[in-house]
């Protein structure tokens, strides 16, 4: 984790775009992963407060549902952090991006991950 952040920041720094837009879009890396923990606990407090397990069999439900809420809920945060944090343009190793394309890249891992974190558990609980 601490190592993808710092090379997300050092890509981002060699950016001239993203190191004229200020130091918020420099820290656009680490603005996910303190947004990805504020919904975490928005998400525990879901499943703890509305969802509780009262029984072993009801586990597994628990846990894939913690698992879509927090995707979920962190999509359009990553919408408006992308939007908010970064310029309108910009270039990362040559190629032309946009707020939109930053986006698309962490909404794509987002739910990847997800996708992968259900067909795992199904291929392995059987």
């Amino acid at each position: 984790f601490g190592e993808a952040s710092c090379a997300a920041m050092l890509v981002g720094a060699s950016s001239p775009g993203l190191v004229a837009a200020g130091w918020a879009a420099l820290m656009f890396p680490l603005t996910i992963s303190g947004a990805g923990i504020v919904v975490c606990l928005i998400t525990s407090f879901f499943a703890t407060n509305f969802c509780p397990v009262t029984r072993e069999a009801h586990i597994e439900g628990a846990l894939k549902l913690q698992l879509f809420v927090s995707a979920l809920l962190m999509t359009p945060v990553v919408w408006w952090l992308s939007s908010s944090f970064l310029p309108t343009s910009f270039a990362v190793s040559g190629a032309c991006a946009t707020p939109t394309g930053a986006f698309a890249c962490v909404a794509f891992g987002l739910w990847g991950g997800c996708a992968i974190g259900f067909i795992t558990e199904y291929y392995t609980s059987f």
